[in-house]
């Protein structure tokens, strides 16, 4: 499953570089020959973890004085964001979400980099900082990438303190959980207690966490090995981490064949994965301790 998400992730990056340059030749306003734009990928596309019929969850970010460059790469933005999401008779490239961006659908569409760095330093969310735990830049300028991600391992290396983290965590996991019900007698693979998204926050809360100590976690390696990461350097018990590690390969497996089928969600018997579920969940209770005990209990 790792090599198909890598294909994926690695068509979209290049999907993505191919539309950029297009979109900026045909501007008609543009003051480069080259712009000092780069597109940010997060979410699935930015783990790298793209699967079929995923969304992109997109930034665009810029770094340039001249007067003329805010209006222009909004331009960009726009025709960028059109090209991707046009249906034509061979249907879309992808749907995309660029509601990540600073302030989120209050903010400007494109940011210069020195304001995404000040609304990371000052403004965002915890679970902003969570997003940007798997964050990367994916096409544009390289010098604008390599600001991004100067920015994010700073970002991602501050020291925490450790209890209000995984309280406003929690918190966020429960608000999801919350707003993804499952009426259905089966597992959820991606939403349900003891799924994809569980895993997900205890991967960026081991981030956020421990950074500071160990920078290492900062790559962007992808949750796979993040998790194996982890349990090799003691911080949570390694043999629940590669059990874990096993049933997310296997829930991307379940996801990827489900979505090819058309279905909206991937949901499954829970019996055949009981104790990748419960080995998810007592990994969530050790990293997340009494603050996940709302919502560690009961599965959909």
């Amino acid at each position: 499953m790792e090599k198909l998400a890598d294909h994926l992730s690695e068509l979209a990056d290049r999907t993505l570089g191919v539309t950029l340059e297009l979109c900026w030749s045909q501007l008609r306003t543009r003051h480069r020959e080259q712009p000092r734009f780069a597109v940010l990928a997060y979410g699935k596309l930015g783990g790298k973890e793209l699967g079929y019929a995923s969304d992109l969850d997109l930034i665009f970010v810029y770094d340039d004085a001249d007067e003329r460059a805010p209006e222009n790469y909004a331009r960009l933005a726009q025709r960028l964001n059109h090209w991707l999401t046009t249906r034509t008779s061979s249907g879309a490239l992808f749907e995309t979400d660029l509601r990540l961006r600073p302030s989120g659908e209050a903010g400007l569409l494109v940011s210069s980099i020195e304001a995404f760095a000040k609304y990371q330093e000052e403004s965002a969310w915890v679970w902003e900082h969570q997003a940007l735990s798997r964050a990367r830049a994916c096409a544009g300028d390289a010098q604008v990438g390599a600001a991004f991600e100067q920015i994010r391992r700073r970002i991602l290396v501050r020291p925490r303190e450790a209890a209000a983290l995984a309280q406003e965590v929690v918190a966020m996991r429960e608000r999801m959980h919350l707003s993804h019900p499952n009426p259905t007698g089966q597992f959820d693979v991606k939403h349900d207690r003891g799924g994809m998204i569980d895993l997900e926050f205890i991967v960026q809360y081991l981030v956020l966490a421990h950074a500071h100590r160990y920078p290492q976690l900062t790559g962007n390696l992808g949750n796979i090995a993040l998790l194996k990461m982890a349990g090799e350097l003691g911080l949570i018990p390694l043999a629940t981490a590669m059990t874990v590690r096993d049933g997310y390969r296997e829930y991307r497996k379940l996801q990827h064949a489900e979505r090819l089928n058309g279905a909206q969600y991937a949901r499954v018997e829970h019996g055949p994965r009981r104790r990748y579920i419960e080995a998810t969940l007592e990994l969530w209770n050790a990293v997340l301790g009494s603050g996940a005990t709302s919502t560690a209990g009961a599965q959909s």
